[in-house]
C-alpha cells in the first residue's frame, strides 16, 4: 500500500499545458524529461533546441563606440552564410553605413555547424576622411561622432556569440574590429556557433552542501521536495565568506534591488542576518545605493526603496527594535532626497526607470536615453515609493517622529496610479507614462509591477481581480513586459523572470485566483526541474534559457522565489509586527500534506502542518488547541505546532488571460519635418498611423506623411504604428516652433567658459560643473509674454557609458526664487565629452519681462558615486508651451 501510494503522488498531474506536463514526481516537455530520484537527488536530459539547429543565415550591423548608430534602427546587414572547403565563411568587403544586396529572400533552411570561423572585412575609409576633414562623423540618425570621442568600431548581431546587446557591446572587447595598418579598412574573425559549456545544463543534481540548519520540508508531492531542497543548497552557494548574499552564480556582489526582492520573499525568515548584513553593505551616507542603472544610476533608476520593504519585512520576522532604530533614519534620508528629486508639479507620481528593468532598449523605445527614462512615470517603480512611504509613516509612528508627512504623499500617489496609469478597457495597469513635454500611457503591461500593485494595496478590491483574470499570460508563464517589443532580444524583453512569476503567483494565492496559482506553480517548477538549477530568466516564446542576452545559474532572487512557493503559498505566512498569520492557498493537484520542522521564528522553534486542499481554512490550531484567528502570537517562546486543516474546496477558482506570446508591430523612424509636412519611414504590416499632437490624437493616416500646423508655441509630434491586434511605441518627438520664440542663453556669459579641448558646443564655449567649479550659475532671460514654459540646458557627460555606472550630475533650478526641479544631466557616454545632448525639461509659469534662473549643487543632489557629479554646460533653452 505505501508503494502504491508513492507511485500515485508520482504519477498525479499537477499541469498539463500544450508543450510540456508537470507530475508530482517528473517534468516532460517534448522528448525531454526531469525526474526525481529522491528528495536530494534529480536527473534531467533536457538540452536547448538551440544547441542543435544553429541557422545559416545572418543579420548583423557595425557600431561606433558600440552605439546602434551606423545603419537606421531595424536595417541590418544580411548574409546567408556559406563556408568555403575549409569551413571558413569569407563576406564580401562591407562598406561603412551602406546596406548592401538583402539575401533575406535566400530561404535559408540550412544549419552552421560548431566552431565556424566568420571571416569580416569592413571600409570605414569615409568614416576616417571625416574624421580627418570635418572632424566627425554625421550618422543617418543625425548624431555626431567627434574624432575626440572615437574608440572604436564594434559588431553586432543575430546569432552566437554576437548580441544586440549595443548597450554593454563597448565593453566586450572581442566584438571590437582592428585596423592595425591604418588604411581603414577594418577586419574582424568571429567564431560562429562556439560550443560554450554554459549553453548546457547540468544532467544531473545531488545535495551538495549541508542544509540541515534550514527548515525541513516533508510532503505528497516529490517534486516540490526536491525543488525545495535544490533551492536551499544553492542558497548556501550563494553566501560568501562576509555574510552577504551574492546575486548569482554569475554575479558576485550585493546588488540592492535583486537582495530586496529576494529578502521579501524568502531570507528575511530563512536568513535574516545574512539579510541584515546584506542591506547594510547597500548603506552609504546614511542613504540607500542605487548601485547602477540607466544613465548614471540614481536619479535615472530610482527603485533603491525597495529596501526599506526588505527592511521591514525584517522587522516583521525578527522583531529586533535595534534594528527598527537603525533601519528608520537611513529609509526616511533616503525618502526625503527622492521627494525633492523625483516629484514635480505634474503629478503625484515618482519619476525614474521601471523597477529592475533596467536595460534601456529593453523595455523603453529606441529613441529615449537616459534623460528621457529619468522622466517616465512606471508602474512598479511607484507601487515601491507607495509601499516605502506607507511604510514610512508607519515607522514615523512608531518612533514619535511628528514630522510625519509621508502618508498624505502615498494616498496621493495611489490616487495618481489608478487614475494615469489604469487601463479601463483592458482591465489592467500600463507599463510607464513616457514622453518629454508631454506625456503618453504605454498600454503593455508589466508584469512585477502588476502583482506589486495587488501586493501592496494600490489596487482596490474590483482592480485586484480584473488584474490577476486578466493580465496577459502565456504558456510558460507571464512575461515581464506583453506585447514584446520587435527587434530586441529576449532578456527583459520577450522573457520571463522566476522571481517576478513567484511575485505573481503570490499576488494570485493572496487574493483568490486558483488558476493564476495552478498556472504559475508549473512555470516556476518547470524551468527549474528542466534546467536542475534556478536560472535567471528565460524565453517567453519557448521558455529556453539558451537564447536571453544574459543568464545565470542559482539567480539569488530565483531561489527565493521558488522557495517562497512553500512558505507563502502552500503555508500561506504573512508576517505582522505581532505575529504570524496564516493563509494557506493548496491546489487540489498538489492536496496531501506539507510538513515543515525546525522553522525558526524569534524565540520559537515551530512545525507547521497544512492538510489537504483548498483557499480556506476548515480547522487551525496551536499545539492541539483550536484557533479561530489563524494566527500565531510572536510573543511565545520554545517548541510549538501549527496545524491546518484544509476546507478541501475551491471557492474562487479564478481564471487567466492566456494568450499566445505577441510582438507589437516597431516603432515610425526618421520621424522630421520636411517644410509642412511630417515624414517617417514606412513600417512594414502597419495598417495606418497615427499622429499625436502634444500627447493627444492630432490625425490618423495610411500614408507616410501629414501636413501640420506651424505655431508660435512648442508643439511636440509623435507617430505610433497601428497593427491588427497592437500598437507600436510612440516616435521620438519632433518639435516645431519658431525660432524666433526661443530664448538661448550661453554658459560662458554667466562663468568663466573651460579651457578643455572639446568640440561640437554652441557660441564660444562651455563652462565645467563639478563638486568645486560652478556650484553656483545665476541665468538672467527675457520672456515676452507671461504663461508657461519650458527650460532645459545643453549639456555633455562623459563620465561613464548611458547604460550603468553610477555618476549622473545632478543640479537644482529654481527660478524667481522658487524651485523649480532638478536638472538630470545622465551620463552619455565614457569619455564622450564631445556628445551633446538635453536635460530633462522643466516647466515653469514665467512672468512678462526678465527673470532669473539659479542652477545649484545642494546637498540632496549628491549622486551614487559622492566624488564625481560632473557636466559640461553648454546653453540653457527656454521655449514657451
Amino acid at each position: 500500500m505505501i508503494l502504491l501510494a508513492g507511485c500515485h503522488r508520482g504519477n498525479r498531474l499537477l499541469y498539463k499545458a500544450e508543450n510540456y506536463k508537470v507530475y508530482g514526481n517528473r517534468v516532460v516537455q517534448g522528448k525531454y524529461k526531469a525526474k526525481v530520484i529522491s528528495p536530494t537527488k534529480m536527473t534531467s536530459d533536457y538540452q536547448s533546441p538551440a544547441n542543435e539547429n544553429f541557422p545559416n543565415f545572418i543579420e548583423f550591423k557595425f557600431a561606433v563606440n558600440g552605439k546602434d548608430n551606423e545603419l537606421p534602427v531595424g536595417v541590418n546587414h544580411t548574409f546567408l552564410l556559406t563556408p568555403d572547403k575549409k569551413g571558413v565563411v569569407k563576406l564580401p568587403m562591407i562598406e561603412f553605413g551602406q546596406k548592401g544586396k538583402d539575401e533575406t529572400q535566400s530561404n535559408p533552411t540550412g544549419n552552421l555547424s560548431a566552431n565556424t570561423k566568420m571571416e569580416i572585412r569592413l571600409d570605414a575609409r569615409n568614416l576616417m576622411k571625416d574624421f580627418n576633414e570635418k572632424g566627425f562623423h554625421e550618422f543617418s540618425n543625425g548624431s555626431r561622432i567627434y574624432k575626440d570621442d572615437f574608440k572604436g568600431i564594434f559588431i553586432a548581431g543575430n546569432l552566437s556569440p554576437l548580441s544586440w546587446d549595443f548597450d554593454n557591446l563597448a565593453t566586450r572587447k572581442q566584438f571590437q574590429l582592428t585596423d592595425p595598418d591604418g588604411d581603414g579598412i577594418y577586419t574582424i574573425t568571429v567564431v560562429m556557433n562556439p560550443y560554450e559549456p554554459e549553453n548546457f545544463t547540468a544532467k544531473k543534481w545531488s545535495l551538495k552542501n549541508d542544509i540541515s540548519r534550514y527548515p525541513q520540508l516533508h510532503s505528497d508531492i516529490p517534486l516540490v521536495d526536491a525543488m525545495y531542497n535544490l533551492s536551499l543548497d544553492e542558497t548556501v552557494k550563494d553566501i560568501e565568506s562576509d555574510g552577504t548574499f551574492r546575486t548569482g552564480e554569475s554575479w558576485p556582489g550585493v546588488w540592492t534591488r535583486d537582495v530586496s526582492y529576494s529578502i521579501i520573499l524568502a531570507y528575511a525568515y530563512l536568513e535574516p542576518e545574512v539579510a541584515k548584513t546584506s542591506l547594510m553593505r547597500k548603506v552609504k551616507n546614511g542613504r540607500i545605493i542605487q548601485d547602477t542603472g540607466t544613465g548614471g544610476a540614481w536619479p535615472v533608476s530610482s527603485d533603491r526603496s525597495i529596501w526599506a520593504t526588505a527592511a521591514w519585512e525584517i522587522y516583521k520576522v525578527t522583531g529586533d527594535q535595534e534594528w527598527l532604530k537603525a533601519i528608520y533614519p537611513i529609509i526616511k534620508n533616503s525618502v526625503d532626497d527622492d521627494i525633492k528629486t523625483l516629484l514635480n508639479n505634474r503629478n503625484h507620481l515618482m519619476m525614474g526607470e521601471s523597477s529592475f528593468l533596467d536595460w534601456r532598449k529593453q523595455t523603453y523605445p529606441i529613441w529615449m536615453n537616459g534623460v528621457d527614462i529619468s522622466q517616465s512615470r512606471c508602474l512598479g517603480t511607484n507601487a515601491v515609493h507607495y509601499h516605502t512611504l506607507t511604510l514610512l509613516s508607519r515607522m514615523a509612528t512608531m518612533m514619535g517622529d511628528t514630522t510625519n508627512r509621508y502618508e498624505q504623499l502615498a494616498d496621493s500617489i495611489k490616487a495618481d496610479m489608478n487614475s494615469q496609469l489604469w487601463i479601463p478597457e483592458r482591465g489592467y495597469y500600463g507599463q510607464y507614462l513616457y514622453g518629454r513635454n508631454n506625456f503618453s500611457l504605454s498600454t503593455r503591461s508589466e508584469a512585477l509591477g502588476e502583482a506589486l500593485s495587488v501586493l501592496f494595496g494600490v489596487a482596490d478590491t474590483a482592480r485586484v481581480r480584473s488584474v490577476l483574470e486578466k493580465t496577459p499570460v502565456v504558456e510558460y508563464g507571464i512575461p515581464t513586459i506583453y506585447p514584446q517589443i520587435p527587434g530586441i532580444p529576449p532578456y527583459h524583453n520577450n522573457s520571463i523572470w522566476p522571481f517576478v512569476q513567484a511575485y505573481w503567483n503570490w499576488a494570485n494565492a493572496r487574493f483568490g485566483n486558483m488558476a493564476g496559482v495552478e498556472q504559475g506553480l508549473a512555470a516556476l517548477y518547470r524551468p527549474a526541474a528542466l534546467f536542475l538549477t534556478n536560472k535567471e530568466n528565460m524565453v517567453a516564446g519557448n521558455g529556453d534559457f539558451r537564447d536571453t542576452q544574459v543568464n545565470s545559474n542559482r539567480q539569488l532572487w530565483s531561489i527565493a522565489g521558488n522557495l517562497a512557493m512553500v512558505y507563502r503559498i502552500f503555508l500561506g505566512m504573512n508576517f505582522q509586527v505581532d505575529g504570524i498569520k496564516f493563509t494557506p492557498v493548496v491546489p487540489k493537484a498538489y492536496r496531501g500534506s506539507f510538513d515543515v520542522s525546525n522553522f525558526r521564528y524569534r524565540n520559537m522553534d515551530l512545525s507547521i502542518k497544512v492538510k489537504g486542499f483548498g483557499d480556506e481554512i476548515s480547522h487551525f490550531s496551536i499545539d492541539g488547541k483550536d484557533s479561530k484567528e489563524h494566527f500565531l502570537p510572536g510573543n511565545l517562546s520554545g517548541k510549538h505546532q501549527v496545524v491546518i486543516e484544509m476546507n478541501n474546496k475551491i471557492q474562487h477558482e479564478g481564471r487567466i488571460n492566456l494568450v499566445t506570446n505577441r510582438f507589437s508591430p516597431a516603432a515610425p523612424t526618421q520621424v522630421k519635418l520636411n517644410g509642412e509636412y511630417l515624414t517617417w519611414r514606412p513600417v512594414k504590416g502597419a495598417d495606418s498611423y497615427t499622429v499625436y499632437r502634444n500627447g493627444k490624437f492630432f490625425q490618423m493616416v495610411s500614408d507616410t506623411s501629414v501636413r501640420i500646423p506651424l505655431t508660435t508655441r512648442l508643439a511636440e509630434y509623435q507617430v505610433e504604428t497601428r497593427g491588427k491586434a497592437d500598437n507600436s511605441f510612440l516616435s521620438h518627438p519632433v518639435d516645431v516652433i519658431s525660432p524666433r520664440r526661443v530664448v538661448k542663453v550661453e554658459a560662458e556669459a554667466v562663468a568663466s567658459k573651460s579651457s578643455l579641448d572639446y568640440h561640437g558646443y554652441s557660441g564660444n564655449g562651455f563652462v565645467e560643473l563639478t563638486k568645486s567649479k560652478n556650484r553656483k550659475l545665476v541665468f538672467h532671460f527675457t520672456v515676452n509674454h507671461t504663461g508657461k514654459y519650458t527650460i532645459d540646458f545643453s549639456y555633455s557627460n562623459g563620465s561613464g557609458p548611458d547604460n550603468t555606472d553610477n555618476k549622473c550630475a545632478i543640479r537644482s533650478v529654481n527660478v524667481d526664487n522658487y524651485f523649480a526641479g532638478v536638472a538630470v544631466f545622465a551620463q552619455r557616454g565614457k569619455d564622450e565629452w564631445s556628445n551633446w545632448g538635453w536635460s530633462n525639461p522643466i516647466q515653469v509659469e514665467l512672468k512678462a519681462g526678465k527673470n532669473t534662473l539659479t542652477l545649484s549643487l545642494e546637498d540632496f543632489n549628491e549622486n551614487m558615486n559622492g566624488e564625481v557629479n560632473k557636466a559640461m554646460l553648454d546653453y540653457m533653452r527656454v521655449r514657451p508651451l
